[in-house]
């Protein structure tokens, strides 16, 4: 079970004092003659040594670091159940209730906003200042998201009122500021994530459970993690103890520079079981800087629609590895609508990136700043080649939304053609786009007919979609696919890889195997 870390709302003393157990351990002598064998065996030799170890204590590194990482309260009023001030409503009892003069006579009196009234809903979270002059503070959306006040509290007791500068939903990042005449802010900095090794030991600060202050210790356990939080997941994975609360506090490298933001655990009971996530700093520093500016995050835009690269597809395009990411779709109006990427591409790098999968691209465009160009290496007809690319800027909501394709069937237009894979082939006409609802400005052949069982059938090809090319080679006859189908038996493919056009111009493509 996956759980923000953050947004912890303690309900009462009592509850606060019941998470807190003390216990009391001494060392046995089989211990103790355990730690002698260890401190007493042979020297590792330095070919095998770990790049980095970690200290016998991290008390003078936490000293340094427990100043700039702070508390985060939020207050939120939050309406009655009914998203009004109102009464209660009068449960049902059953007919003939003895109970039911004394319901009558409660709930009759009832007034309105008397028993439902509006309250505040308090809620604890993690942040750290990364600027003392311009007192800046970075934490989670998801801490501060909804809140109607904010505070924040320091490792000396003292509060501030913070005002939000910007956030971005799509990475869960959240600016604060406070002023910086009120309170000495000691700040940190980012370091280089992307130098981050598995083994490495970190150190994780913030308030979990509202028990600010605490400083936890683990190691890098994963990196580049999708938890399916967003589009730009790449997270580190730590086994040092995130609980909720941490929400937005920093991961630390041992010399003191933030490499996460802490965000998220899985946990079937709520609390650590060693799997925590972080936000890497190579993403989030460059959303923070974006959000002080602009005061809210900026990303390059490619303009594609793109889908997996799939076994099928790289034996059907001639490629010796399932890399990249396939376009299945230019944008009209998009910065590569003037045909610089066409839809059939492999996008295998980026501006010197490699794209090794489909969820890589969308993260490195939107890390890319907008308006520069870059070199972009696709693979096109079986060869690779080099493109360049001026980025547009993403533009968030519905705008770049793939449209729905139009799931409604026509009626059988019947046109005799050309079978091929189990599909029945007709030629796109006037009469033909009426009979099926076709667009336009759709182009290729159309499918009639779909077997029950074939091949096509079980890659969800239906009557009406249409062929639009074949292996990255345009159709427009029945005749036209049967060609290419022949051709590439001849040429010893296993699968044919068919860019298809449903009735609205949305594109996708299918390997159909041809044994």
């Amino acid at each position: 079970m996956l759980f923000k870390t953050g947004r912890l709302a303690l309900r009462s003393a009592t509850a606060a004092t019941a998470l807190i157990a003390l216990t009391a351990t001494s060392l046995s002598p089989a211990f103790v003659g355990i730690a002698r064998a260890q401190v007493q065996a042979p020297a590792v030799p330095n070919s095998l040594q770990p790049r980095a170890q970690g200290p016998a204590s991290v008390a003078d590194l936490a000293e340094g670091l427990l100043d700039a990482v702070v508390n985060i309260s939020t207050s939120q009023t939050v309406k009655g159940q009914d998203g009004e001030s109102g009464p209660v409503p009068m449960p049902k009892v059953p007919e003939g209730s003895p109970f039911q003069e004394f319901f009558d006579e409660y709930f009759g009196k009832q007034k309105p906003g008397e028993n439902n009234p509006s309250h505040k809903v308090q809620s604890l979270g993690s942040g750290f200042v990364v600027d003392a002059a311009e007192g800046i503070v970075v934490t989670n959306n998801h801490v501060i998201a909804d809140a109607d006040e904010i505070e924040v509290n320091f490792n000396d007791g003292s509060k501030l009122k913070a005002t939000l500068v910007g956030k971005d939903t799509k990475t869960d990042l959240a600016v604060l500021k406070v002023d910086p005449k009120r309170h000495k802010l000691v700040a940190v900095k980012f370091g280089d994530s992307s130098k981050t090794r598995i083994g490495d030991w970190v150190m994780a600060i913030g308030n979990p459970f509202g028990l600010g202050g605490t400083v936890t210790v683990g190691i890098v356990s994963a990196r580049n993690r999708d938890i399916n939080s967003g589009p730009y997941d790449n997270f580190i994975q730590t086994d040092a103890a995130i609980n909720r609360g941490n929400s937005g506090g920093p991961l630390f490298d041992m010399y003191g520079q933030v490499i996460g933001i802490n965000t998220a655990i899985i946990s079937p009971t709520g609390g650590s079981i060693g799997i925590g996530f972080a936000i890497p700093a190579e993403l989030a520093s460059g959303v923070i800087a974006q959000i002080r500016q602009f005061g809210e995050a900026r990303r390059g835009w490619l303009g594609v629609r793109i889908q997996p690269v799939t076994d099928d597809i790289a034996e059907s395009l001639g490629m010796t590895s399932s890399k990249g990411a396939l376009v299945a779709g230019i944008i009209e109006g998009g910065p590569v609508a003037n045909g610089s990427i066409l839809a059939g591409d492999v996008i295998t790098r980026f501006d010197g990136r490699e794209v090794n999968n489909v969820k890589d691209l969308p993260r490195v465009v939107a890390e890319s700043p907008i308006g520069k160009e870059v070199d972009v290496v696709v693979i096109r007809k079986g060869k690779e080649q080099t493109v360049k690319v001026t980025l547009g800027r993403l533009e968030d909501g519905d705008q770049q939304a793939a449209k729905k394709d139009d799931q409604t069937t026509g009626e059988d237009g019947a046109v005799q053609g050309v079978d091929v894979l189990g599909m029945t082939l007709g030629k796109l006409d006037e009469n033909t786009r009426k009979t099926f609802g076709i667009a336009k400005e759709v182009e290729g052949v159309l499918v009639t007919e779909v077997q029950n069982g074939s091949v096509a059938a079980s890659k969800r090809i239906a009557a009406g979609d249409v062929i639009v090319d074949i292996a990255q080679e345009t159709v427009s006859t029945p005749n036209d696919v049967a060609a290419r189908i022949e051709k590439l038996r001849d040429e010893g493919r296993k699968n044919a890889l068919l860019m298809l056009a449903s009735k609205t111009g949305e594109l996708r493509f299918v390997t159909l195997q041809m044994d």
